[in-house]
């Protein structure tokens, strides 16, 4: 299983305010059914490689949709292959490693 963490900026929007975005592409992301976590400044999203480009691709469509000039996705992947892997436990792991240090 693979790890994304998507950052999507409208740009040459009306309003400074991203939220009504951030929310629509949420609403995405819940569709798909995969696992997302949001934070303060992006969204982690977890599941087969294809399914998180596939739902990044409708992501970064949501903005334009809304009227957006132009719209800049990052997007940070961890493809691990040799074990399962999620995003809490990867917090987890390194939570355990401060606590014996």
């Amino acid at each position: 299983m693979a790890i994304a963490e998507l950052s999507i900026i409208p740009i040459g929007t009306k309003s400074t305010s991203l939220s009504s975005y951030v929310e629509a592409c949420l609403k995405v992301v819940e569709d798909s059914g995969l696992t997302y976590e949001l934070h303060g400044m992006g969204t982690i999203i977890e599941g087969d490689l294809k399914d998180l480009f596939d739902v990044t691709l409708k992501m970064h469509e949501v903005p334009f949709e809304a009227g957006a000039l132009r719209v800049v996705t990052s997007i940070k992947i961890d493809d691990r292959r040799d074990k399962v892997a999620s995003a809490k436990e990867k917090v987890k792991a390194v939570l355990a490693k401060k606590q014996h240090a």
